[in-house]
Parts: structure tokens; sequence; C-alpha cells
């Protein structure tokens, strides 16, 4: 059997899979799992020697064994920009908290090359839909072409923090914002989710999993969030302030953000906020 056969890459594929999603505390034979085992991350990458990232910078690969790419690890996707393909497990936990059914409508926001798209397109069936947005044009160039075989799925070579956005179940965004913006919060339907990074000024933050109110309930503004676990993400064209990333900077000094269970929109904060930005706070009640 050669050394690169598609036999022992797919058995490398379906081992990383199920130890990701094991690590993320997934149950297994899960759809992420199956999702994970089935797409070549080697075609979302950079050509070999792939570059990894590492806290002391990016390492190379010793050859183009696609076997080193099913590990846990952040991958360069060979850009100008320092942008990667980001960690699994990260990812497969949001995916994970994000609990996608089948025939839901589905934004993607930072899409990249398409690996974590491809993903939300299997989770949500040929019956639901996935709009991805990505600002670089070479990158959303290369997704389209990596999403060509499922018909649910569109790219748009754009910012995906402007008008107009569909209405939506959920919304998953993979770059640092600093606040939820109202665009993202206003395309939700009712029971709907936001899945962002809020990063302070050092691109370090928190993944903050926000749910809209369905139609019965009296008050509209408020919706369910709660911090899932720290992150650091490349900033969000058009959804950065400075003033409110040094602000974070200090509220992300404690451990407090546990203590988070609302967002609140067009209300006074009380007592109980964690955060307040413009027109929205976070809550502790």
């Amino acid at each position: 059997m050669d050394d690169t056969s598609e036999a022992r890459i797919a058995s490398h594929r379906k081992f990383f899979a199920h130890l990701i999603t094991a690590n993320a505390g997934i149950r297994p034979g899960s759809e992420i799992e199956a999702a994970f085992a089935s797409i070549p991350r080697e075609n979302f990458v950079a050509p070999p020697p792939w570059k990894m990232f590492t806290p002391v910078g990016y390492i190379e690969t010793e050859s183009g064994d696609p076997a080193f790419l099913y590990q846990d690890v952040v991958v360069s996707l060979g850009s100008d920009a320092p942008l990667n393909n980001g960690q699994p497990s990260l990812h497969a936990m949001c995916l994970n908290a994000l609990e996608i059914k089948k025939d839901e409508h589905i934004l993607h926001i930072g899409a990249g090359t398409g690996y974590y798209t491809t993903i939300l397109a299997m989770l949500t069936g040929e019956s639901g839909s996935v709009e991805a947005y990505e600002i670089e044009p070479q990158l959303a160039q290369r997704a389209a072409a990596n999403l060509a075989l499922f018909p649910n799925a569109r790219v748009h070579s754009r910012s995906g923090t402007i008008v107009p956005l569909p209405l939506c179940d959920v919304i998953y965004v993979n770059a640092g914002a600093t606040e939820p913006l109202a665009v993202w919060l206003d395309a939700l339907q009712p029971q709907g989710r936001l899945l962002f990074p809020i990063t302070a000024a050092s691109g370090g933050g928190m993944m903050l999993l926000v749910t809209k109110p369905s139609e019965t309930e009296p008050d509209q503004q408020t919706y369910a969030a709660r911090f899932l676990m720290p992150v650091a993400f490349v900033p969000c064209v058009g959804a950065r302030n400075d003033a409110i990333a040094k602000r974070l900077s200090k509220a992300f000094q404690n451990r407090s953000w546990t203590k988070v269970k609302s967002l609140r929109r067009n209300h006074a904060p009380d007592r109980s906020c964690w955060f307040a930005g413009d027109g929205w706070w976070l809550s502790t009640n």
C-alpha cells in the first residue's frame, strides 16, 4: 500500500474525527464526528509542506503526507494574511453547542476556504441551507470551489457584518468582534442562535452563545446568553470598536464571565450588568 494511499488517509481521518469529538465531549457516532471523518482537510489548507501554528510561530511539516493534518492543530490557509484553518476540537465544541438541526438556515461569517462551512452544510442537510460570507476574495473563491458539490451552500465574497443578511436559524462567526452586531441579532428567527468570539484588543476573548427569545415570550429584547470557552481569533472587519476592545481586556481579567446569563438590548443597565456596550449589555440575571 502506498504511504499516502486513500485508504490509509481515510483511516487517519476517521480516528481524527473520533478523537477531536471525544475531546469536545461529544458522544461517539455523532453527525459531527461523521462530518469530520468525511471531509479531506488537505483540500482546504495551503499546499504542502503545511505550516502549523504554535505559540512560537509556524512550523512546517516534514513532507506532504496528509496524515500530518489529522491532528488537533491550527493550519495556515496559505494566504498573504496570517489566516488559518482553526483548531478542530474548538469548532467541534462550538458546533455541538449550536445544536444544529436538519432543515435549518445557517449563516457562516468568516468562512475562510469553507472547511467548517462544509461541516455546517452536512449538519443541516439537503433541505437546509448555508450562506457563507468571506471578505478575502481569494479565500472566497477557494471556498466556492470547495463547496461546489453542496447545492445547499452558497459563498458570498463580501463582509457578513452589513445588511442585507437573510433571516436564519443559526449564525456562526469565525472572526473576533467586540459586540453582538444588530445586523446579526435582527437576522435571527425566534429561537435562533448566534455564536461568535467577542474579543478584546489583544485578539483573545470568549465564545458567546446568544439565543433569541420565542415570539411568545413577553420580553423580546432579552436573549439567553452564556460564554462557552476562551478563544483567540483574527479581527472581524466591520465588527470592531477600539474603545470597547480596551474595556473588554479588563473585563476578561477575572472569571466573573461565568456568571453571565443574558444579553439585553435597549434596556438601561441595572446592577446585574457584567458589561455594557452601545445599546446592549450582558447581565448576570
